[in-house]
């Protein structure tokens, strides 16, 4: 049975303001429009404020100068942290194997495990391998020879790491990843595609996040490097040697192809391709489903295919909806363009 918690005791936990009954009693979180009255909501913004009219939550985490609400309130000052907070404290516990290892899993005779370790049923850790402090590896992950991975590390089921990568301090990979797998490296000779060896490795930094399914793949030589702090969806697809700065956002569906360079702070949005060999500086922003061809300098915004200013894309898709009418105006100009010329024709005959 969930636990319950008052208003007065939720405010505590983000330092906000009762507005209204603090005895109220709440069981939840959901979104303004499913709530019911054992839930809290929240709202960011005034211009939302008429969908609480017909919501029917128990109370609404809001911004300390927000208008008055149908329900009781808790006035706070950034209502979108302070949600995460009262998320935390709603969270049901994770499932998570104890400490130790598994009876199924295997770890080679000269692998280091750390302090607290927690290693579930049918976990491989290869020669050399080191595992820090706390870091949690979940059923049927794979840890190559040679690869580390810090403190405080969590790896979902099926994740693989394979020989001679890095991972640092409180790195999470959710399900079915993979790191290091071969660059996709090949030079056509003689009528067929000859592999070239891919004998690099990965650094993921620390305090990096990866979603499901991604692909993170090792050099050709030197280093695939994820920077930290970064945070990747799912489906993603970062191939060798490219360097990802520190606190970069890449969503899902992105590929990002070899050699290329991205710097502190970009966001690359769904379904963006990048091609290779291509810098993309601090604090770029590419639109969704966007196609980079070229270096990106700092701070810009692009979309589109190729990826344009973002405000030159505006105006080009603003024109091109006004190309129907533009080719019906030309072709009556056309026209009268023809019969001008026919009449001044005739004159001249005349």
């Amino acid at each position: 049975m969930s636990s319950t918690y008052t208003l007065a005791e939720i405010a505590k936990w983000v330092h906000g303001v009762v507005r209204g009954d603090a005895s109220v009693r709440i069981s939840g979180v959901a979104g303004v429009e499913e709530a019911e009255v054992s839930h809290i909501t929240w709202l960011s913004d005034e211009k939302y404020a008429a969908k609480l009219r017909s919501s029917r939550a128990g109370a609404v985490l809001v911004d300390a100068r927000f208008g008055e609400t149908p329900m009781a309130a808790i006035l706070c000052e950034q209502p979108a942290l302070a949600i995460v907070t009262i998320l935390e404290h709603f969270a049901p516990p994770v499932p998570r194997p104890p400490i130790g290892t598994h009876s199924a899993a295997v770890v080679a005779p000269s692998a280091r495990l750390g302090r607290d370790v927690r290693l579930g049923p049918n976990v491989v850790v290869g020669e050399n391998a080191v595992i820090g402090d706390r870091s949690v590896l979940h059923a049927n992950v794979f840890v190559g020879a040679d690869s580390s991975l810090g403190a405080d590390c969590e790896l979902w089921p099926g994740v693989v790491i394979r020989e001679r990568c890095e991972l640092g301090d409180r790195v999470v990979v959710h399900p079915n990843t993979t790191i290091g797998a071969d660059g996709f490296g090949y030079q056509y000779a003689g009528g067929r595609h000859v592999k070239i060896p891919q004998i690099g490795r990965v650094v993921i930094e620390a305090d990096v996040e990866i979603g499901a399914n991604c692909c993170i793949d090792r050099a050709k030589f030197g280093e695939t490097r994820v920077g930290r702090g970064t945070k990747i969806d799912n489906l993603v697809q970062v191939a060798h040697n490219v360097q990802v700065g520190p606190g970069c956002i890449l969503v899902a569906q992105c590929g990002i192809a070899g050699s290329t360079r991205l710097g502190r702070g970009v966001v690359l949005a769904g379904k963006v391709g990048v091609k290779d060999h291509v810098v993309l500086h601090e604090g770029v922003q590419v639109g969704a489903c966007s196609c980079v061809s070229k270096d990106i300098p700092a701070g810009s915004r692009v979309f589109g295919i190729p990826a344009v200013d973002h405000e030159q894309f505006v105006r080009e898709r603003a024109a091109l909806r006004r190309a129907p009418e533009m080719v019906e105006q030309i072709k009556a100009l056309t026209q009268r363009i023809e019969q001008l010329e026919a009449s001044a024709d005739d004159r001249a005959s005349g």
